[in-house]
């Protein structure tokens, strides 16, 4: 029966960019690697130059043409002619600056209030807490570059467009985040070109550097780059978390998932794994967020090595880190995805088991998303009762020896109670049911009882006593009336208290 089971799989070749270049792939740039996709990005922006320098040079023969028309309309003496025409150039003057500014770039002034450099906006203040802390976090990345720093000959000058890139970027806040990207992006490209230019040969030194450069930079940036408002992230951890929260009847059964919790090492690495993909939030550096991904991923690999007792192949992975993703349903999910997609050093991300992990994670969550019925091997009818709630979740049972731990003893009770707490709610619902019958009978049977007394009354009225009987007065039917009573009342009272005379 396990083996009809379709159970999940995702192609290693799934993983990579679709370009073919042989570097890991991202769903949030289409499937394309992050040296694939710039190039993209960078297309489409020399486009939408080329169409702005288009615009350009229709705008200029446009006005050439009216300045013209304009000099002719000046040489007839009608006045009122010259005023239309006059109106008429100012209204298509005014349709070719609307033009001119919908293809020239933003080039906002920064207002006043936001002119103070990224140190002063983020100095400690005495009214938030949030403020302190964060300053407190800039501060401290700041010597530790400085100190990582110090040896080397060009140090200083590294530190220093380090710092003004980072104090200029508060100035591009109203940026989309794409453009907030490509800006970094950009910065970190230049800056290992001259490091590669100047360390000959030794990549592990420059991406060493490359590390601490993007450790301190995105420390002083986190709070303006991490979701930021012109982009639907916020919204989109939303409907992740409701979706997980939706799908929390999904059983390991379910995902073919070969993880058996009821080993103690297992249950270990389970719990770590969680915590490990709940604790990605917690950092603002994205290298660091990529740790923890990483720490959970082996976690989970090891999981799997002692449950089979063999190492795990990719088809056990993916599934597993689906069930724990959906057993720890992370915060902010999406936006730390999002965030370490667009200001991570990109060689970490297109190499490496960072990249591979991360990869895997984006699968994981759109699987999620789009999970149903047929991924998990049911009807679709069967799924939607599970989405809804109308049908129970299905627990897991446990028996064997695998029931003498402490932890699956409580599971299994907890699991009992729910049953019993199910089957008791079943037998009111049928008590209540015989209850209204019941009452329902009652109530007939009342009625049915009182028509039948008054059918008999009224086919069998009561007989009076004849009057004539008696005396012609009445006297003696009376008097004998009450002798009657009388008796009766004596037979029916018990027999009087007689006097007990005592002797002296």
């Amino acid at each position: 029966m396990m083996s009809q089971r379709r159970g999940i799989h995702l192609d290693q070749s799934e993983l990579l960019c679709k370009k073919g270049c042989g570097y890991y792939g991202n769903t949030a740039w289409q499937g394309l690697c992050s040296k694939c996709w710039r190039e993209e990005y960078q297309r489409e922006k020399q486009q939408i130059q080329e169409d702005w320098a288009l615009a350009e040079r229709l705008q200029r023969e446009e006005e050439e043409a009216y300045a013209s028309r304009h000099q002719r309309a000046q040489s007839q003496p009608t006045t009122t002619f010259n005023k239309f025409e006059e109106r008429k150039t100012k209204e298509k003057s005014s349709k070719v600056n609307t033009v001119t500014k919908f293809f020239t770039p933003s080039t906002k002034t920064p207002p006043k209030k936001d002119s103070t450099p990224l140190d002063a906006q983020s100095s400690p203040s005495p009214s938030s807490s949030a403020t302190r802390h964060s300053s407190g976090d800039s501060d401290h990345a700041t010597r530790e570059f400085i100190d990582f720093l110090k040896p080397l000959k060009s140090g200083k000058e590294i530190f220093k467009q380090c710092r003004a890139f980072t104090e200029s970027m508060v100035y591009k806040r109203d940026l989309g985040a794409d453009e907030l990207s490509e800006c970094v992006q950009d910065f970190y490209q230049s800056l290992s070109e001259r490091l590669h230019t100047q360390f000959k040969g030794s990549t592990d030194h420059v991406e060493s550097i490359m590390d601490e450069v993007e450790k301190y930079m995105m420390t002083r940036l986190y709070k303006e780059v991490f979701c930021p408002e012109t982009t639907d992230d916020e919204k989109k951890d939303l409907a992740i978390q409701k979706r997980v929260r939706a799908l929390h009847w999904v059983t390991i059964e379910m995902l073919c998932v070969p993880v058996d919790e009821e080993i103690p090492e297992v249950s270990d690495s389970v719990v770590k794994a969680i915590t490990d993909v709940i604790e990605m939030d917690s950092k603002h550096v994205p290298k660091e967020k990529l740790a923890c991904i990483t720490r959970c991923s082996k976690h989970i690999f090891n999981a799997i090595k002692v449950s089979k007792k063999e190492a795990a192949s990719a088809d056990d992975f993916l599934p597993t880190l689906i069930y724990i993703v959906l057993k720890a349903n992370p915060p902010r999910l999406q936006s730390n995805i999002q965030y370490i997609t667009r200001f991570c050093n990109p060689s970490r991300l297109m190499t490496g088991e960072d990249g591979y992990y991360f990869t895997n994670l984006c699968c994981a969550v759109a699987f999620i998303e789009k999970l149903d019925g047929q991924s998990l091997n049911m009807s679709s009818e069967e799924f939607e009762l599970y989405m809804s709630g109308q049908a129970p979740p299905l627990w897991p049972q446990v028996t064997g020896a695998s029931s003498c731990s402490p932890g699956s003893t409580a599971l299994s009770q907890v699991h009992q109670r729910l049953d019993l707490l199910t089957g008791l709610g079943e037998r009111q619902e049928r008590v209540m049911v015989k209850a209204r019958q019941l009452e329902s009978d009652l109530i007939d049977w009342t009625d049915e009882v009182d028509q039948k007394v008054q059918s008999v009354l009224e086919n069998f009225p009561p007989q009076t006593q004849n009057p004539a009987a008696g005396t012609d007065d009445g006297t003696t039917s009376a008097a004998s009336s009450a002798i009657d009573s009388e008796n009766v009342e004596n037979e029916l009272l018990p027999p009087p208290l007689q006097p007990q005379v005592f002797a002296g």
